[in-house]
């Protein structure tokens, strides 16, 4: 649990073949970019990350041709991160559950709902590159709960989406206050969501499991998009 997580690890994973200071450049680009966009919204101008990032506005406009490539370089690199988190935490945490509090820390550390705020508005549902990362992610997020529910850690009645959708709460920024405002609380309340997942349950749950996919249905209904996978299958 870090005060800076959005500062480094949400671009670690997307970076393309360049040379070194190119692939500095892209670095601190995308990081700069994520950190104002957090502080300022999505429109907050280039010139700005250019000038966090330290480097020349010509420099960003020759790795990005436009504001939404830059915002969906920063997407793809934070569902990346976070596949990779998962991963990482899953092979080296014995374990189940406490990978699972891991993750979920690590999740609230890069500030995901401040972020899905940013560019609720802002991204096409039907880019194969954003479907393709979203199902690594998900196949990264199932894997961890299918651990910790075989384990008899976690209780049986929780899906992927049960554990998603309060993480990104608590790290939105409440109407009318900064995102720093919520980073002091957002920890705390999870480890109380956290004590909820454990099993043996202590309440009956209304309703069935969130799952991943009627996260996604739900969204698709609201944008009227499909989301399709890169061979064109629509993703249910």
């Amino acid at each position: 649990m870090t005060d800076t997580a959005v500062a480094g690890p949400v671009v670690q994973q997307r970076l393309p073949r360049q040379r070194a200071d190119a692939s500095r450049n892209y670095e601190r680009i995308v990081t700069a970019a994520a950190q104002l966009f957090l502080e300022r919204g999505a429109d907050v101008p280039l010139d700005e990350i250019a000038q966090r990032a330290g480097v020349g506005n010509a420099t960003l406009y020759r790795h990005f041709a436009n504001r939404n490539e830059l915002i969906r370089v920063v997407v793809l690199s934070l569902m990346s991160c976070l596949s990779a988190q998962a991963e990482q935490i899953g092979a080296t945490e014995p374990d189940a559950f406490e990978a699972l509090r891991r993750f979920a820390h690590a999740s609230a550390d890069l500030l995901i709902g401040g972020l899905c705020a940013v560019f609720s508005d802002r991204l096409d549902l039907a880019d194969p590159e954003l479907c393709e990362a979203r199902e690594q992610m998900e196949d990264a997020f199932e894997l961890m709960l299918r651990r910790a529910r075989e384990s008899g850690q976690l209780r049986p009645d929780i899906g992927v989406g049960d554990l998603i959708v309060p993480i990104v709460q608590l790290t939105r920024p409440l109407p009318g206050t900064a995102q720093a405002t919520v980073e002091p609380y957002a920890h705390r309340h999870l480890e109380l969501l956290l004590d909820g997942l454990r099993a043996p349950q202590r309440s009956v749950l209304p309703g069935s499991a969130a799952t991943l996919a009627d996260l996604r249905l739900s969204a698709h209904r609201l944008n009227d998009e499909p989301c399709t996978t890169p061979n064109g299958k629509p993703v249910h």
